[in-house]
């Protein structure tokens, strides 16, 4: 990759300018990248984008609840290694058979610069961002089974996710570039849209953002439906071929817009928007 190179989005991703301000400015100070936002927003996909855009491998760490930071660096199999032990296998005399490399070794030793993605990191527990602080600092670590010690040569570009579940210490936060996605205004939506469905009828966008927009607006929603929600629908209606008719109907009786399975995703939410939301907009 050249050292010139800058993301400005791709043909399959819009980017809002401040989003590329954002990646830029942390591809040039090579900090972390981290990216907070509801789910839906594009955070994940950001990582796969700028892997794209700029023709570089992608690592990707998924976080869950019981991921701990060593399991990014190494992990030693010494249970294998005592079974084999005990069959007689000659692997055992190499202890490096049972050194299973995490995704920060992958990244470190990777022979092109790689985009490293740690997603969803405010899954795991307190500790586990304080525990990557060292190594993401010097960008090296020990294998203390093998006394090697596991070097980056240039540093990758990391992108770090979060669905701001919880608190992330400040010490972290100290060594990342913070950006967070805010949810797309109606210009950047259709642009969105006009990226996935080209040839969708213009019409028919209009009305269905009008119908989604006014679903986020109803209060003490339990999830608001996303970006990628909002595309799994249109997907859903141009599919089903839904007549434009159906949206634009207001017939008291229609207060849920069709396929709303693709929007809303509890009984709760389900019942409160045809309680309150397209109650209140028929009548209206």
């Amino acid at each position: 990759m050249a050292e010139q190179t800058r993301f400005e989005g791709t043909q399959s991703y819009i980017a809002t300018e401040d989003l590329k301000v954002a990646v830029n400015a942390a591809v040039t100070l090579r900090r972390p990248l981290l990216v907070k936002g509801e789910p839906g927003t594009g955070k994940t996909v950001l990582a796969h984008e700028i892997a794209k855009a700029i023709d570089a491998p992608l690592i990707e760490w998924n976080v869950k609840s019981t991921t701990k930071a060593q399991q990014g660096l190494y992990e030693y199999d010494a249970v294998a290694r005592l079974r084999d032990g005990q069959l007689g296998d000659e692997r055992v005399h190499d202890i490096s058979n049972y050194i299973k490399k995490g995704k920060l070794w992958e990244a470190f030793t990777s022979p092109e610069l790689p985009v490293l993605l740690i997603d969803e990191i405010d899954k795991a527990d307190i500790e586990f961002p304080n525990d990557l602080l060292q190594e993401l600092d010097r960008m090296s670590f020990d294998v203390y089974e093998t006394h090697t010690r596991i070097e980056a040569k240039e540093r990758p570009i990391v992108v770090i996710t979060s669905n701001n579940e919880k608190e992330l210490p400040d010490a972290f936060l100290r060594r990342c570039f913070f950006h967070y996605i805010r949810f797309p205004d109606r210009e950047t939506m259709r642009d969105i849209i006009e990226v996935h469905f080209p040839d969708i009828q213009k019409t028919l966008v209009t009305k269905a953002m009008e119908i989604f927009y006014e679903l986020r607006d109803v209060p003490g929603l339990k999830k608001k439906p996303s970006t990628s929600e909002l595309l799994d629908w249109l997907k859903l209606l141009l599919h089903e071929d839904m007549p434009l008719e159906v949206l634009q109907d207001t017939n008291p009786n229609s207060a849920i817009p069709p396929l709303h399975g693709a929007l809303l995703k509890n009984e709760q939410d389900v019942m409160m928007f045809e309680r309150l939301a397209f109650m209140a907009r028929r009548q209206s």
